[in-house]
């Protein structure tokens, strides 16, 4: 089995997303469309998960392989391959599908709370009543046509949506690690600006390693629910 993964820039990448796939017998590999914007062969992944990144989906014409990005990323769902994205990835899954992604009334920066949305049947992800999460958007993103609401939070309503039995989007970040968290800090600190839903670096490094092993065990039981075969 092969995992291939987007990074936009080089401090978002799989966090323990890396660990989880290795244990589960995945290949990795990757497109780096900040060192180079070539696409893998479709027919060769069983997965694709789509990271995050501080540039805007709408931003093609100062990044134009943003254009083949999302392209390939509707022809991977529309193949029923099993794709994740996060933050960025999610709002690049929604607008390959036809959505409207634009700003936030606020953003959300630091360890806040989302809420689950109680799931109908075993084909749809559950998630946790609540649970404080790591979240780092600014954007937000309509659901995309057909698609189910998992999770919403105070701030947005629009946190988590799957299509399907193997397209899920996440506006937080589950893969969050200790080591990821101060990179993110490092190359966005001046988006640290006081604001109800944005947290001080001091806040966001408390979090206790309770706190990452929870958001990691969540991410490791998302992505076993979107990897399992229907029965």
């Amino acid at each position: 089995m092969r995992a291939h993964y987007f990074q936009h820039v080089p401090f978002e990448g799989l966090g323990s997303i890396a660990p989880w796939l290795a244990a589960a017998g995945f290949g990795i590999t990757s497109t780096r469309f900040f060192e180079s914007a070539v696409l893998p062969d479709l027919n060769e992944i069983d997965l694709l998960v789509v990271m995050g990144g501080p540039m805007s989906v709408n931003d093609e014409a100062e990044l134009p392989w943003l254009v083949p990005e999302r392209r390939f990323i509707r022809q991977a769902i529309e193949a029923g391959k099993p794709v994740l994205g996060i933050c960025l990835g999610a709002q690049l899954i929604a607008g390959a599908l036809g959505a409207r992604i634009y700003p936030n009334p606020v953003k959300e920066i630091g360890w806040l709370p989302i809420r689950g949305m109680a799931a109908k049947d075993s084909a749809v992800f559950s998630f946790p009543a609540t649970e404080k999460v790591f979240h780092w958007h600014g954007e937000t993103f309509d659901l995309p046509a057909g698609a189910t609401l998992l999770a919403k939070s105070e701030g947005c309503e629009n946190q988590a949506f799957q299509l399907g039995r193997s397209v899920i989007g996440l506006q937080f970040h589950l893969e969050t690690t200790p080591e990821s968290a101060r990179e993110i800090i490092a190359n966005c600190r001046a988006e640290l600006v006081p604001a109800k839903y944005v947290q001080s670096e001091e806040e966001i490094l408390s979090a206790r390693p309770e706190r990452y092993q929870s958001i990691n065990q969540l991410m490791g039981e998302l992505l076993t629910f979107l990897v399992q075969k229907e029965s």
